[in-house]
């Protein structure tokens, strides 16, 4: 493991998050992507006594330069944790913001380096002592040529927040192409037991393809996220128009049904039961047509006549036999449609 250094360090004026004012801070920038900023100059380096005012990564940063609200200033736009979030500097001279820029880029590339050297394949929960439930504990995140990051992306605005992460509209800076990165944290997936729908929903995600399903661009973790990289559907959930509308007409109906029915008829060849169809989970593409998202609460290796029993799905669209905790088998998603 490499020895932690400091890579550059030094006087800047920092604005404020909430309060737009300029305040001195000295800040330290430390080759694990470490930026941490302070109130005066610590004695040393790493100062137990003298906690620091600011403490951020740059990692998978993005740099801007700016000329405004101040000259020779710099902006700082990363992830913490599922949060978007920027940070402004200004500095005196135009070469000492190149400097700055300079050094944090040099950081955020070396960890992006370091990070395409390691295996990215598997993601593992839990202790190798943990046989706790049936599922496998484990999740191929990624088996794409080209080894992906968050610095690949722009981070654009918030489309979802849940209890588990959020969902985030990027751009791909290589295509320009617009996504839907979904951004869990494994913290909170470990500690409300959501590993197995975790799994489930990527794998399904990584092994099915149709034209009504939401496709898996890319899949890749960093040390506390998965992060999930979705076709981006931007016509928006079936309920709001449905809200919107209250009643569509019998061939509009008719024209998403057939697509449900292609969807659900797709996955059922495959042996997946959805179990969680509901109108918060279709969305419209671009064009109009159906994309069912969120398969979490799939259920792998059912084939016809099996029959499954565990107690899940959205109360309002329950089937009978599920509702009396009998066995069901495939019907549940047909049950759900209608």
């Amino acid at each position: 493991m490499n020895e932690v250094s400091v890579v550059r360090e030094g006087w800047l004026q920092k604005r404020g998050e909430y309060i737009k004012t300029w305040r001195p801070r000295y800040f330290i920038l430390k080759s694990d992507g470490s930026f941490i900023g302070y109130k005066d100059k610590p004695e040393v380096s790493i100062d137990p006594s003298q906690p620091p005012l600011n403490n951020f990564s740059v990692a998978e940063c993005q740099l801007m330069k700016t000329e405004r609200p101040r000259p020779n200033t710099f902006v700082i736009r990363c992830l913490q944790w599922t949060s978007v979030i920027e940070r402004t500097f200004h500095v005196d001279s135009k070469e000492e913001r190149e400097e700055w820029m300079r050094s944090i880029q040099a950081v955020t590339n070396s960890l992006k380096s370091q990070q395409q050297d390691e295996e990215p394949m598997e993601i593992k929960f839990g202790s190798p002592s943990d046989s706790s439930g049936a599922e496998e504990m484990e999740i191929a995140v990624s088996k794409s040529r080209s080894k992906v990051t968050m610095i690949d992306f722009d981070y654009l605005k918030l489309l979802g927040k849940g209890t588990f992460g959020k969902v985030i509209l990027v751009k791909e800076k290589a295509t320009g192409m617009y996504y839907a990165m979904k951004i869990l944290r494994k913290e909170v997936i470990i500690a409300k037991d959501e590993v197995a729908h975790t799994v489930t929903e990527s794998r399904v995600l990584q092994n099915t393809r149709h034209p009504f399903l939401t496709t898996l661009k890319y899949a890749f973790q960093t040390n506390d996220r998965l992060c999930f990289v979705m076709e981006y559907a931007n016509g928006g959930e079936l309920f709001f128009h449905l809200s919107r509308d209250r009643v569509f007409t019998e061939d509009r109906a008719r024209f998403y049904g057939a697509e449900i029915v292609s969807a659900l008829e797709y996955l059922h060849s495959r042996n997946v039961v959805y179990r969680d169809l509901k109108l918060e989970n279709l969305m419209l593409d671009k064009d109009g047509h159906i994309k069912i998202t969120d398969f979490g609460l799939c259920k792998e290796g059912i084939t016809d006549g099996a029959t499954m029993k565990t107690f899940c799905g959205t109360p309002e669209y329950l089937a009978p036999e599920v509702l009396e905790d009998n066995d069901y088998g495939r019907a549940v998603d047909w049950w759900g449609l209608g």
